[in-house]
């Protein structure tokens, strides 16, 4: 079986973009939803648009991240906590206490988790393998949205002081304050590492280039954005939370190109690995799935009270392999997908050593073998690249006899 790596996007208040569906593969993704109202987490099928399951966590939960290994952290506003969601069994493994009304939280690349204590002023660190806050960091007034760059370097929106903050990964310290517009409640980062963050009183998002920590451009969108995501192709997508819609950014002009209308009061925006959009709708409790190619709503999923923040955790499908005879008998065909593209794989079929292939930059490999020894021609078939696995029992008929397993004569 594969190693499960996640795939990270969006959230209510802060969010960073991390890695990329595998080509030519589906990812299967799971969608929570945190319902403010009723103390809860919709956990939505991403293939059926189906909620298939509802999980108790604190007090006003209010913002949501996913952790590379697929943990998923819940900040629960009025409880002064951060549950902890195992991604697999969906279930509440821990609680950890923060600061006063946690607002947002965010998972570094490693898996350190930040969450911002509007009301105590400050970041609480949170070490991933032992859940407990291994730091606390004081920032301005207000912390609100927090996002991660994929070096590691943490922005978080300043509500009180319109202000976006820089924290270095390494020392946990502030290392410069950015001015942007009233009210920024959120914060992503591109794929290239420019910074969005939404200007909730001024019907803007600030654009921050992130080598110079400086402004480079305002773009006007719809009425009070609330929450940013961004898409794995650098899409932009702002949750205008009064003007009940989405604005969607092109991230090379930095121009809005669509504004899709959606249900009341959208507060949380996600995106998945294929470009799918999620948006809570706080005032009908419900979430818009919008297409992002046509960008227009294709779904709208009921959840529970009050939907906030949302996050979809996403995994590539497990590597495959299969065989077959081929060659009117003579040579043995061993196909596999959803590897890891460009990478070596090595194939075996019980205790026999077929050769080794490579996969195409698709993840894909295709390789015939000359018949093999009937010793060998039933048992596990096994491909190996890395830490990526795939098995399956075989039988295959006619084989040789005898003849030593060789290297493949053809890879394609």
């Amino acid at each position: 079986m594969s190693t499960r790596v996640f795939l990270v996007f969006a959230l209510l208040l802060g969010i960073s973009v991390a890695g990329n569906s595998d080509a030519g593969a589906t990812s299967a993704c799971a969608i929570y939803v945190l319902n403010g109202g009723d103390n809860s987490v919709s956990v939505i099928d991403g293939a059926t648009n189906a909620v298939t399951t509802t999980i108790p966590v604190g007090t006003n939960p209010f913002a949501v991240a996913v952790s590379p290994a697929g943990t998923i952290y819940v900040a629960n506003n009025d409880s002064n906590s951060v549950s902890v969601i195992d991604g697999t069994t969906n279930a509440v493994t821990t609680t950890i206490p923060v600061g006063t009304n946690p607002y947002g939280v965010a998972v570094s690349p490693s898996g350190t988790i930040y969450v911002t204590n509007k009301d105590d002023n400050s970041v609480s660190v949170i070490n991933g393998t032992t859940n407990t806050v291994m730091a606390t960091v004081p920032v301005g007034n207000g912390p609100s949205g927090v996002a991660v760059s994929p070096s590691g370097t943490i922005y978080v929106t300043l509500l009180g002081d319109f202000l976006v903050s820089v924290i270095d990964g390494t020392t946990n310290t502030v290392t410069t304050t950015i001015p942007v517009g009233r009210y920024p409640f959120a914060v992503a980062i591109s794929p290239v590492g420019t910074i969005y963050v939404p200007n909730y009183a001024d019907n803007s998002v600030s654009v921050i280039d992130g080598t110079t920590n400086t402004v480079t451009t305002t773009i006007p969108v719809g009425t009070n954005p609330f929450a940013v995501s961004i898409s794995p192709a650098g899409a932009i997508y702002v949750a205008n939370n009064i003007g009940n819609s989405v604005s969607v950014i092109d991230g090379t002009t930095n121009t809005v190109t669509a504004t899709v209308p959606v249900g009341a009061a959208p507060y949380g925006i996600a995106v998945s690995p294929s470009g799918t959009i999620y948006a809570t709708s706080s005032g009908d409790n419900s979430v818009s799935v919008i297409d992002g190619t046509t960008n227009t709503v294709m779904a709208t999923v009921p959840v529970g009270a009050g939907p906030l923040g949302i996050v979809a955790s996403c995994r590539p499908p497990s590597p495959t392999v299969e065989a077959f005879v081929a060659g009117n008998g003579r040579s043995v065909e061993v196909r596999g997908q959803n590897f890891p593209p460009s990478i070596t794989v090595t194939i075996t079929l019980g205790s026999f050593t077929l050769g080794t292939t490579s996969t195409g930059p698709d993840g894909v490999f295709d390789t015939m073998f000359p018949t093999i020894d009937c010793a060998a021609a039933s048992g596990t078939l096994a491909a190996t690249a890395g830490a990526a696995t795939a098995a399956t029992n075989v039988t295959l008929t006619p084989c040789s006899t005898p003849v030593a397993p060789v290297a493949p004569v053809f890879t394609g």
